[in-house]
């Protein structure tokens, strides 16, 4: 365990932060293949193969510990429903919006975490951060609805609601019975609860592929193994080397990365009202994950 964030942390952290950036662009892409619930579910099953492979290899055990079962299936569906909403908001809003919407989690965990736990109370410092996000989450929300329309700010309260849901899995993960499972089988719960349900609610849609092409595959595939089942395996793999606190203060690039690739590859439009709504959120989500004692 390392007492500070060196260059490989850093490095890492960064290249973290770029891959959950991307992600929101690649949901958008493959959205136009593929409906977006049944993307969503079958991202599930193929992260979950990816995982039990892993796991095997590593000899991670896949155990059922009592107290946690009921947990495990509440996480799924909570699991499920927030990338039903995701896949949905991204469906009717932009990249650079919902990465700014759905990026500040941070930001509600600390809310709930000011109820949940004794020792992370809000400080005069994250008071603000919280001010500043919450300020500019507003203000993305509503200058959209009066820029593009109800259908967009649909997608915008969408991707907020899935944040929210986010920060309360990461809750569970840390203030229950939960915390005492690995990182992988809290996550194989997800997965595995989360795969049938978003199943069965695409099942729902008038059709299950869209305008269909090879890429869209490739891009599914890309999404499940390398963001899903690598990118969270990763991220605690970090979180067992450096302080939390330090790893969290890199929460702050991953909007900045979703505006960048939905503004590369997509050619989404950022006006200046959207840029002053991003810099609140951004500065908050910093503010919030400050950390006093790191020079």
């Amino acid at each position: 365990m390392k007492d500070k964030i060196d260059y490989a942390g850093a490095i890492s952290l960064i290249g973290f932060s770029g891959l959950l950036g991307i992600n929101q662009a690649l949901i958008k892409i493959t959205n136009e293949g593929i409906d977006p619930i049944f993307s969503a579910g079958i991202r599930s099953l193929i992260a979950m193969l990816f995982l039990l492979v892993w796991m095997i290899l590593s000899r991670k055990p896949i155990e059922l510990k009592a107290g946690t079962i009921l947990l495990g299936i509440l996480t799924g569906l909570i699991f499920a429903l927030e990338f039903f909403l995701l896949y949905i908001a991204l469906d009717l809003t932009t990249v650079v919006r919902s990465s700014i919407i759905f990026y500040s989690m941070p930001v509600w965990l600390s809310v709930i975490s000011h109820f949940w736990f004794r020792n992370d109370k809000l400080t005069k410092i994250k008071s603000l951060g919280l001010i500043l996000s919450v300020t500019g989450v507003t203000w993305a929300i509503l200058s959209n609805s009066y820029s593009t329309g109800y259908v967009h700010i649909i997608g915008d309260l969408l991707a907020l609601a899935a944040s929210i849901l986010w920060a309360l899995i990461a809750i569970i993960s840390k203030g229950t019975k939960f915390n005492t499972l690995s990182a992988e089988m809290q996550l194989l719960w997800m997965l595995a609860i989360s795969f049938p349900v978003l199943t069965l609610l695409s099942l729902s849609s008038d059709s299950l592929l869209r305008d269909f092409k090879d890429y869209h595959a490739m891009i599914l595939l890309f999404q499940a193994s390398i963001v899903v089942a690598g990118g969270f395996v990763f991220w605690f793999w970090l979180l067992s080397i450096y302080p939390a606190s330090g790893v969290a203060s890199f929460a702050f690039l991953a909007p900045i990365f979703g505006i960048f690739f939905g503004f590369i590859i997509l050619k989404e439009t950022i006006n200046k009202s959207f840029l002053v709504s991003a810099l609140l959120v951004i500065v908050g989500i910093f503010l919030v994950n400050y950390n006093r004692k790191r020079t």
